[in-house]
């Protein structure tokens, strides 16, 4: 039996700070450095046990831990750590939420970029599957899934159990995961047809934002659910705000970081950054519909690139929509003359979401409908990212997102939604009642009238 511990001492009560990403250092790649923090970070979560509800991590670590010999950390087979490095999802919730040690605390404990960390040396000894590298390749699916007759022949097959069921066998994609259609007419293409004869608005004295805006369409936007940035732009252009879309955009890059493949992302932020940059220093804010690409430029970038002036100046002026919008509303900007109640709202702020402390904005804005209840359900949906749809791990993701499926049941609400699209059609599944799920954006827009 190992040695007692150290005792469980108290939390930090500093508000949390985050320590830049030295990916490109020697070090970071150093698999004993690695194993070496893996088992200090381990040892303090195995005392701590305070996050074993968020996600399966957690519970496989302490499962590892509590069926050693030792039933400490030290009886842990250390290519064991691996199989809890697969279940993080880089959600970031313990470290936003629960857990008392991180930065500026001297025990310095950021699990969700040790994990990163672990994904990044995985991937650069041992590389990826065609699976994980197709999955993260959004940029790639969209370009083929663009072209009529593949969309048709992805979405038909997509549609087929059968087809399904080989899908599985062969790729490794859960046959019972719902894999979204592709846009016969992505948002590139549509977008240019819709008017842009706004003119560029004269900023308020005192306004914290400029009220002209970028659209970060995202490769969930763009190539499987173009409705968005249609939903977006109306919305916008209702409320005064001109729109203009980042049509030359690529992936934001979370994809490729959740796989640990560090070098893709650079490559991406090298072509996004100094055309976004450069939208800022024309006086535009940015805003993206999808939460983790808000997520990857606000935060992650900074943490990957603090030296870079263009990611810090981009982080500073992107905004979730409905962030945007009760900084409008808060400036007196912000059009309410609604058309249409909406009722009772079972509404999820996804993890991403969540972690950038900016509130539930979304909430916010829709409780300015008339007679609109929205109730928050704010816990894990389960899908993130690819998790949800790898053969391995989405019954795992079916049993977390069973709290929010069955809250939405219970509420039996006149809508459901969910910031994040991917989410909505994972909540979708798991309810199984045959109501559809919407986005926030789209029931605003039934909202208005427009």
């Amino acid at each position: 039996m190992a040695e007692p511990r150290t005792p469980v001492r108290e939390g930090n009560l500093e508000a949390p700070t985050r320590h830049a990403i030295d990916w490109q250092t020697a070090d970071y790649y150093d698999e004993s450095s690695v194993s070496k923090e893996l088992e200090r970070v381990f040892d303090i979560c195995h005392g701590c046990r305070r996050c074993v509800s968020l996600c399966n991590a957690f519970p496989t670590l302490f499962d590892l831990v509590d069926e050693s010999s030792t039933m400490e950390v030290d009886g842990v087979d250390k290519a064991d750590y691996a199989k809890v490095v697969d279940q993080c999802y880089l959600c970031d919730l313990c470290y936003m939420t629960k857990c008392p040690y991180v930065p500026p605390h001297e025990w310095n404990v950021d699990f969700p970029h040790l994990m990163l960390r672990a994904k990044a040396v995985k991937f650069k000894t041992k590389g990826a599957s065609f699976r994980d590298r197709f999955l993260t390749s959004t940029d790639l699916t969209g370009k083929l899934a663009g072209i009529p007759v593949v969309t048709e022949s992805v979405n038909a097959v997509n549609r087929l159990k059968p087809a399904r069921r080989v899908m599985e066998k062969v790729i490794g994609i859960h046959a019972d995961a719902v894999l979204p259609p592709f846009a016969s007419n992505p948002l590139k293409r549509r977008f240019k047809h819709q008017a842009t004869t706004n003119a560029p608005l004269t900023p308020q004295p005192g306004a914290s934002t400029t009220g002209k805006v970028l659209l970060f369409g995202t490769c969930y936007g763009h190539n499987q659910m173009p409705e968005l940035g249609d939903d977006l732009a109306a919305i916008y252009r209702h409320n005064g705000l001109p729109v203009t879309l980042a049509d030359d955009s690529r992936c934001c890059g979370m994809p490729k970081m959740e796989l640990g493949d560090l070098d893709s992302v650079n490559t991406l932020k090298q072509h996004n950054l100094p055309r976004l940059a450069a939208y800022v220093d024309e006086g535009y804010d940015i805003v993206a519909p999808v939460p983790s690409c808000v997520l990857m430029f606000k935060q992650e970038l900074r943490l990957m690139f603090p030296e870079d002036a263009d990611v810090q100046k981009v982080a500073a002026r992107i905004f979730d929509p409905f962030e945007y919008l009760i900084a409008r509303h808060r400036d007196g900007l912000l059009n309410t003359d609604f058309k249409q109640s909406l009722g009772k709202i079972a509404y999820h702020p996804p993890c991403h979401l969540r972690v950038q402390n900016i509130g539930l904005k979304t909430r916010d804005v829709l409780q300015l409908i008339p007679e609109t209840e929205v109730v928050a359900i704010e816990r894990c949906a389960g899908h993130n990212g690819t998790y949800g749809v790898k053969v391995e791990t989405h019954p795992m993701s079916m049993k977390i997102g069973g709290p929010v499926f069955n809250r939405v049941r219970e509420l039996e609400p006149a809508h459901y939604a969910s910031d994040c699209p991917i989410a909505c059609k994972h909540i979708e599944n798991g309810v199984g009642n045959g109501q559809a799920s919407e986005h926030p954006l789209q029931l605003l827009r039934l909202a208005y009238g427009i």
